[in-house]
C-alpha cells in the first residue's frame, strides 16, 4: 500500500527514508493553533489532524497516511516554533541550565478511514548553562527558526545538550521504534518482517 508523509520536515524525511521505506510526501496546511493545554493531547490531537488533512486530499487509491508533530515543554509551558529572533532567544535562555521535555505525537490511519492509530513519546533533555552570546551566535545561523523549542539537536544546538533520557529520533521529531511498530501492526514490511 502507498505510504504518505503528512509533513514538510526534512528530518521526519529522512529518519522514515532511514528504514528503507519508499513514500510520498503530502504536506498538511493545517492551523496548528489547537486549544489544548495537556501536551500529550496537543501533539496526539495535532498528529491525527495532519493525517486526516491529507487522507482527505488523496485521490488514487487507498494509502497509509503519517502525521506527527513535535512540541518543547518546559515547566508545564508549551513552546513552538520561534516567532521572531527575540522569541528564539527567550525561549533558548529559559531552555539554559533546565531539563525539558520534548513531546511528539505519531498518527497513521488508512486514507479510507477504516484504522488509525494514535500515540505519543515523551524524551527529557537537559541543557547545560548558555552563555547569551553563544545564544545570539546560534540564533544568527538561522538553525532554530523553524525548531520547536528554537534548536535542532541533530544540528549545532546539540552543542547545548548535556545528555537526554528517552528516545533520541523523537527529539528530533519523529520516534522511529514507535513509528516502524505502528508501520508493522498496518501490514507495512520493514527490515525483512511484516
Amino acid at each position: 500500500m502507498r505510504i504518505v508523509l503528512a509533513s514538510a520536515s526534512p528530518r521526519r524525511l529522512d529518519l522514515l527514508s532511514s528504514l528503507g521505506l519508499r513514500f510520498d510526501v503530502v504536506p498538511s496546511d493545517v492551523d496548528e493553533n489547537i486549544d489544548l493545554t495537556d501536551p500529550a493531547e496537543f501533539v496526539r490531537q495535532l498528529s491525527l489532524v495532519k493525517a486526516e488533512a491529507v487522507a482527505a486530499q488523496l485521490t488514487n487509491g487507498p494509502a497509509l497516511v503519517l502525521g506527527a508533530d513535535t512540541i518543547v515543554v518546559l515547566k508545564d509551558q508549551i513552546l513552538g516554533k520561534p516567532t521572531s529572533r527575540e522569541n528564539a532567544f527567550a525561549m533558548l535562555s529559559s531552555l539554559s541550565g533546565n531539563c525539558h521535555q520534548v513531546f511528539t505525537g505519531v498518527s497513521l490511519l488508512e486514507s479510507n478511514g477504516s484504522r488509525r492509530k494514535t500515540l505519543h513519546r515523551v524524551s527529557n533533555v537537559y541543557f547545560r548553562p548558555l552563555n547569551p552570546d553563544e545564544i545570539r551566535h546560534y540564533i544568527n545561523t538561522d538553525e532554530p527558526m523553524d525548531k520547536a523549542g528554537s534548536y535542532a539537536l541533530q544540528g549545532l544546538g546539540s552543542s547545548f545538550v548535556e545528555k537526554i533520557d528517552g528516545c533520541y529520533t523523537n527529539i528530533i521529531g519523529l520516534p522511529v521504534p514507535d513509528t516502524l511498530a505502528m508501520l508493522r501492526e498496518f501490514g507495512v514490511k520493514i527490515l525483512g518482517l511484516p
